[in-house]
């Protein structure tokens, strides 16, 4: 074995005694006749198990087992003595001794102890590796999946989590971008502060630098008290500006200077107050050809995206399909109070063979769909699985068109029939346009002042995104 002891006694007898016997049983010995001998062996030696007398000159058993315990903390002590006491048994154990045995012994008490010790650190090891397994399952379970691609998010997760620079989280519309946002405060420093986030594409352009710097009383109409922005309110812990690409070019050289800074003024003040903010952002854009067709800053960019992470599609991850749809009937039996159905394996091929162009949260809805299709069924079959084409709107639409129609005309009817199919979802909608929400806004707006806006997409002021 590989265990390696140091035998410290002032009486020569004892120390050749037990390093014959200990050498004899297997394991690797050195000695020392005095405590402060024992020190100078530890700077040099890396030593599992000490076996001291107590009273010893210069260094005595205990102030050496205190040095121990301070320096060498994987180092174990075992005191034996001729003067035992209850009294010393237990200051022993106090200071950090693993066991105190008094003279005369038996090798067999001894080996006894030592073998005990060893068997104590093993299941010390196996407890710290089975707490490190529990965690790390358990670290991130708010995520989904054991393929490639995740443990690549996870392991970029857990980089980045403890330092504090600013992460860009990109990824399709539906890929769970805000969950991994969240996922790097919770295994933060920061994880007892706040967590704020605000969604920079739902936010009307007049109200941006309000929403994120806050305004003074009397600042504008409306303000009738001084009022935080998000990022006040963050202080000391994270703020997630998700689809941070659809903030404005007007309102760009301001949330840089505010993130070099790290200081932000009111709407209305001049007077700056200190924050310390840590930033994550996310976008479902292609950020960098933002960036060549001058829609984005390319310094803001590079103050974002000092770590970025990419959460791959769902379509890239198939592989993980069956433990998400475990999942997702797991929390459908838990909402319902229900017994938990099975997907049939045909139901589950049906759903293997969809692109999921609208990634997790389109698998959402279809397996919520497909449960309560299946009613007082166990289980999910084929036939209640209903997978949307991805092309029935750009179908329906091409049958309505004669060739004699303008782009612009096109245009107008795509964005209404998506918005109907979305509910007069803006946020959804522009995704599935392809558009950004504020592109979106200005074109309804637009159709607003023309009067050839319908009643049913009048929002006022407010973006609805449920």
């Amino acid at each position: 074995m590989d265990y390696k002891l140091l035998i410290v006694d002032d009486d020569y007898a004892i120390r050749s005694f037990l390093e014959e016997a200990l050498k004899d049983a297997g394991y690797n010995v050195s000695k020392a006749d005095n405590g402060a001998a024992a020190l100078k062996i530890l700077e040099n030696e890396k030593i599992d198990l000490i076996i001291s007398d107590l009273k010893m000159p210069e260094v005595d058993g205990l102030q050496l087992l205190s040095v121990v315990k301070e320096k060498y903390q994987d180092t174990g002590l075992l005191l034996m003595s001729a003067y035992g006491t209850v009294e010393d048994a237990v200051q022993a154990m106090k200071i950090g001794a693993f066991d105190f045995v008094t003279k005369p012994f038996s090798i067999t008490e001894i080996e006894t102890r030592v073998q005990r010790f060893f068997e104590f650190q093993d299941l010390k090891i196996e407890n710290i590796q089975l707490k490190k397994k529990i965690s790390t399952e358990e670290k991130y379970i708010s995520l989904v999946g054991n393929s490639d691609k995740m443990k690549e998010v996870y392991s970029r997760i857990e980089m980045v989590s403890k330092s504090d620079v600013s992460v860009l989280v990109v990824g399709e519309s539906g890929t769970g971008k805000e969950l991994v946002s969240r996922e790097i405060h919770k295994n933060s420093i920061r994880n007892n502060n706040p967590y704020l986030q605000i969604n920079c594409a739902a936010i009307p352009e007049n109200l941006v630098e309000s929403s994120l710097f806050g305004y003074e009383k009397g600042s504008f109409t409306g303000a009738l008290k001084t009022t935080n922005g998000v990022f006040q309110e963050a202080d000391k812990g994270s703020l997630l500006l998700d689809e941070v690409t659809e903030i404005p070019t007007s309102m760009q050289a301001k949330l840089l200077r505010v993130l070099q800074e790290k200081a932000v003024a009111r709407v209305g003040s001049h007077e700056y107050q200190n924050i310390d903010v840590r930033i994550i952002s996310t976008s479902n854009r292609n950020v960098l050809k933002m960036v060549e067709d001058k829609d984005f800053r390319e310094d803001l960019f590079y103050r974002l995206n000092v770590f970025p992470i990419e959460i791959p599609a769902l379509r890239e991850r198939m592989d993980d399909l069956p433990l998400l749809v475990d999942h997702f009937l797991t929390k459908l039996s838990d909402k319902y109070n229900v017994e938990k159905k099975i997907m049939s394996s045909l139901a589950l091929d049906k759903m293997f063979n969809h692109s999921w162009p609208g990634n997790v949260r389109e698998l959402v809805n279809v397996i919520e769909r497909s449960f309560l299709y299946a009613a007082d069924n166990d289980s999910i079959l084929d036939k209640h699985i209903t997978l949307e084409s991805t092309s029935k709107v750009a179908m329906t639409m091409e049958t309505n068109f004669n060739g004699n129609t303008s782009l612009e005309e096109i245009e107008r009817r795509a964005i209404f029939a998506t918005l109907r199919k979305t509910k007069n979802n803006r946020t959804k909608a522009s995704n599935i346009l392809d558009i950004s929400v504020r592109t979106l806004r200005n074109k309804l707006n637009l159709y607003k002042n023309n009067d050839i806006l319908p009643s049913e997409f009048i929002l006022g002021e407010e973006i609805i995104d449920d």
